[in-house]
């Protein structure tokens, strides 16, 4: 029972869950979607006392199942103060992004009956704020694509559960497309001398060896990262005292495929001299 991860995936209609379920069930979860509420235990009972060798489950729980607004937080509470593990995975998105993916899919909001697609979206949110306030990850999958949170959700839950400590998530992103609403912190990087305007390195992205030796030669450059990582060697173990269990960086800059890719880039090998779990996710690195 102890060693069984479970990952609840909850969140907005619309907001991705399907595509969390798939990418979690593609790297060895057992997945199961809309499992009633007043049935967890159970489910997880048998799971544990079975003879199959099924060690991590994945599970969408929504609006969609009626108890589960009123009887969520009072049966995860109850599994967990029972040792089971059980990972709250939020997924959010802006009003206008759900209201675009509804009108794209011509999807019917599950409280599709209260009005209007707009006040379901904003309903369904009041209803699941206590929700999202206990959960382990919140991720606004506003700005990806289906591709990009596929990916994202992978690299996060491949690591293994033991040698997990403060899981830390970066983002690249350019300014011009917005900022990431899941960030925890957020650095602009724009005042590093841009690649951009450099002939031979503008058709590049910060992937590639030169535009990186570019980013990288100048004294300001190598100032900002020497500061950058005395400033989260002092915060990392302060979060982790604190309790927190993830935490989201964020590197922005014009574009969103130059400077902000290197910075971020060059910071994930501190990250790993410091034994911390890290995925990366240049946002924007694509985009023109």
């Amino acid at each position: 029972m102890k060693s069984l991860r479970v990952v609840i995936i909850t969140g907005l209609s619309g907001s991705g869950k399907s595509t969390a379920l798939k990418a979690l069930e593609d790297i060895g979860f057992f997945c199961v979607d809309n499992l009633p509420i007043l049935l967890l235990e159970k489910f997880l009972q048998m799971q544990s006392s079975g003879s199959n060798e099924i060690s991590k489950i994945a599970l969408v729980m929504d609006l969609r199942e009626k108890n589960f607004p009123d009887k969520h937080i009072d049966v995860i509470s109850k599994l967990k103060s029972r040792k089971y593990h059980i990972e709250i995975l939020f997924l959010d998105a802006t009003d206008e992004a759900l209201m675009h993916r509804f009108s794209e899919t011509r999807r019917v909001h599950p409280l599709s009956d209260r009005g209007s697609v707009l006040d379901s979206i904003r309903q369904e949110r009041k209803r699941l704020a206590a929700l999202k306030e206990i959960s382990d990850n919140v991720i606004d999958t506003s700005l990806y694509s289906v591709h990009q949170l596929k990916q994202l959700l992978q690299r996060h839950y491949l690591a293994p559960l033991e040698e997990k400590k403060l899981l830390i998530n970066l983002i690249s992103f350019g300014y011009r497309f917005g900022l990431p609403p899941e960030a925890d912190i957020v650095f602009d990087v724009r005042f590093l001398p841009n690649p951009y305007f450099v002939k031979d390195l503008k058709k590049h992205d910060g992937n590639n060896k030169k535009v990186e030796r570019y980013v990288l030669r100048w004294d300001d450059t190598k100032e900002f990262l020497r500061q950058l990582v005395g400033l989260l060697g002092f915060l990392l173990p302060l979060y982790e005292k604190e309790g927190k269990s993830y935490l989201t960086i964020a590197a922005g800059c014009t574009g969103g495929r130059h400077r902000s890719v290197v910075i971020l880039n060059e910071l994930i090998r501190y990250f790993k001299d410091w034994r911390y779990s890290v995925t990366v996710t240049h946002r924007d690195i694509s985009r023109i």
